[in-house]
């Protein structure tokens, strides 16, 4: 998230050339590149996840080996350490750069065990790409014989090897930075690689995998079954017990989830192939996670494997936040996405509402979130199911990115809201049986009241997305009908006012009929917040779109997003436009008086939207270009987590700011509704 000026200035701020990054660990700067990103995300995980103190930690330490003096990419130390030789070294850890296999002859796991065999007492060595990952343990057996043992995992600061091997509720690890994303693409990869499956399938065992993740960590009281310790994992018997272990959770997940799975759904990954991807989720908590770090992991991986080609962009996160954010959707407000995709926006609104509730309980309950026990914890996580059950809902037409959304609502959650495959276009006469069914039973009403789309005025907020292009229009004459848009329009020479004509369109893009389906699908006086193609707003001979929106909606606001927004993939220049549904009684004193209410619109111009259009990161500069450092939050780990429990082992890191207007946006507009008495 960007930082507010204010915030900024406050700090002190360093500055850092192009192409260079500061290192996490040391301070340093360093060359930006492949490698230096795994390495960052590594060192980012030593300290925040396994809790060793950054003193204990060197980065590209000089070993002695033979007549060569190579660089260790980390290596770490005991605790209390105070000569810091390479007979000291404990841990070895080398970071490459994603396209490097692991058995490349000159940087591969060969390197890793030559820097071990050097250093005498070194017992741990992982090498990794970020796409890939081997432990190693040194043991030595009676005889004075060396071997080297695959592990799951490097052990935590507190040295206890056997939380590698079966983690405990309350020992699970929150992911940090890019640590999710990295090992949801190494689980996906390594189906993908050694299943054999193709991209789409091999993404819905992964899903199947994290269901039984989710589902194992909210099996409290009972002691955690998702896991493989390091030898069953490296041998057939074992790898076919954990099979059978993970079997077990899901036929418990099937029950509980029968809107997702069938009732004869199986996990199909090979046992060696299933005992690694447990091995690499099992030290996290999936529950606890941030949002945006399971978010982005989430749905990067549903977009490299299940985008298809209906237009289907998926909206940046840092859009989905600031649009949320100015929408405001209430606790008990029906909230809808009609082209849902893999269900960012939901995801970010039930957060939105979720985050209120949090803060309104704390204060029933008179302490902090922290605070709350158990029981208290089971009200809340009761009630945002409750939530999510009556007032959440999202329609697609991609079979795959229904499910894809079910999973990302119950991941973030706890709740799959009501996630129904659906054309959102077609008339609802057309609508199939079974989506009214659900549709009429999670809203309350009769199934006999969805007849047309006269009769669909069922929620109070929509954020949406809707497929746009040219590519993909809508040619069928009765799914035009029943929208105004469908209409040929023609321009009075007079009155300069638009008469629509009772002549069809031939075609009409997606997104046209979409804004209109969605003031359909809004309650009167319902809010819609709306990513839309920058034509609509300004090209000529749209402008009886412009005219009959003015008619029935106010435009609260209107955000023009840089032309980077949906790069590298997509490059049409869009806006985020916010419109509140008149009721009828506004429309027809205004159709009386034959004027349109005056009134202010909220507008800004996003310049910087955190990414150039290849979806690299930017980072903000100073005036001579160089990019800007700012101290990270102080990570003050509490007493009885470091391994010698020291009071506190206080880090402090220096990290870039990405230069992101989005947040600031949200803020200003939320002032302004203030100043205008708008009240939502």
């Amino acid at each position: 998230m960007g930082m507010s000026k204010e915030k900024l200035a406050d700090q002190k701020v360093f500055v850092i050339p192009e192409g260079k990054i500061c290192d996490y660990i040391d301070g340093k700067v360093r060359n930006d590149t492949p490698e230096e990103y795994v390495r960052q995300n590594i060192e980012k995980r030593l300290v925040n996840e396994h809790r060793y103190v950054k003193d204990r930690i060197r980065i590209e330490y000089t070993l002695s080996l033979g007549s060569k003096k190579p660089r260790a990419d980390i290596v770490v130390f005991p605790q209390n350490c105070s000569i810091f030789s390479q007979e000291k070294v404990q841990i070895i850890i080398e970071c490459k750069k994603e396209l490097l296999e692991p058995t490349n002859k000159k940087d591969g796991i060969g390197q890793l065990k030559s820097y071990m065999a050097a250093c005498p007492n070194c017992e741990w060595g992982m090498w990794t790409n970020g796409k890939h990952k081997e432990v190693f343990r040194r043991q030595t057996d009676a005889s004075g014989k060396v071997s080297l043992i695959e592990y799951n995992d490097i052990p935590s600061s507190d040295g206890i090897v056997e939380d590698i091997d079966r983690p405990k509720r309350g020992k699970l690890k929150d992911a940090v930075e890019d640590n999710m994303l990295f090992v949801f693409k190494t689980c996906h990869n390594h189906i993908y690689v050694t299943d054999g499956l193709q991209k789409q399938p091999a993404f819905f065992e992964f899903l199947k995998i994290i269901f039984c993740k989710i589902a194992d960590e909210k099996d409290i009281p009972k002691p955690l079954e998702f896991y493989t310790t390091s030898q069953e994992r490296s041998n057939p018997d074992g790898q076919l017990t954990v099979k059978n272990r993970i079997a077990k959770i899901f036929e418990r997940v099937k029950k509980l989830h029968s809107n997702i799975f069938d009732s004869n759904d199986e996990i199909k990954l090979q046992p060696r192939s299933l005992a690694y991807i447990v091995s690499e989720l099992q030290k996290y908590s999936l529950l606890n996670t941030h949002i945006d770090i399971k978010g982005k992991a989430y749905e990067e991986l549903v977009g490299a494997n299940l985008r298809g080609d209906r237009g289907e962009f998926f909206t940046p996160r840092n859009v989905m936040h600031m649009t949320v954010g100015m929408i405001a959707p209430k606790q008990d407000e029906k909230v809808l996405d009609p082209s849902c995709g893999t269900g960012g926006f939901l995801v970010i609104a039930m957060n939105k509402v979720r985050e209120e509730l949090e803060a309104t309980m704390s204060k029933e309950f008179n302490k902090p979130k922290r605070e709350w026990s158990t029981e208290e914890n089971n009200i809340v996580r009761d009630k945002v199911v409750e939530i999510a059950k009556n007032n959440f809902f999202g329609f697609d037409i991609n079979p795959d990115l229904t499910k894809a959304t079910k999973m990302n609502m119950v991941m973030n959650n706890d709740g799959s809201g009501n996630i129904l495959q659906n054309d959102s276009l077609k008339p609802p006469h057309e609508w199939s049986h079974e989506f009214k069914n659900q549709l009429a039973s999670a809203l309350g009403i009769n199934l006999k009241d969805i007849k047309n789309h006269k009769g669909i005025e069922f929620f109070d907020v929509i954020v949406t997305n809707p497929p746009f292009g040219s590519k993909i229009p809508i040619r069928d004459s009765q799914m035009l009908e029943q929208f105004e848009l469908g209409y040929i329009w023609e321009k009075d020479k007079i009155t300069k006012r638009w008469r629509k004509t009772n002549r069809l369109q031939g075609s009409v893009p997606p997104e046209q009929l979409f804004i209109e389906r969605c003031l359909q699908f809004l309650k009167p006086g319902g809010r819609l917040g709306i990513v839309l193609p920058d034509s609509i707003l300004g090209a000529p001979g749209l402008g009886f779109i412009r005219e009959w929106l003015m008619m029935r909606t106010k435009v609260i606001a209107s955000i023009d997003l840089h032309s980077d927004t949906f790069q590298p993939r997509n490059g049409t220049q869009t806006s985020v436009l916010f419109l509140k549904k008149k009721t009828q009684k506004e429309m027809d004193e205004e159709a009386k008086s034959g004027k349109i209410m005056d009134y202010n619109i909220f507008m800004a111009i996003v310049d910087r939207i955190g990414h150039d259009k290849r979806g690299n990161p930017i980072f903000k500069r100073d005036i001579q270009g160089n990019e800007l450092l700012v101290p990270e939050e102080v990570d003050i780990i509490e007493s009885g987590e470091t391994a010698d429990d020291e009071k506190a082992a206080i880090t402090q890191s220096k990290k870039k700011v990405i230069d992101d207007q989005t947040p600031l946006v949200a803020e200003v507009f939320k002032k302004w509704k203030l100043q205008e008495g708008i009240e939502w």
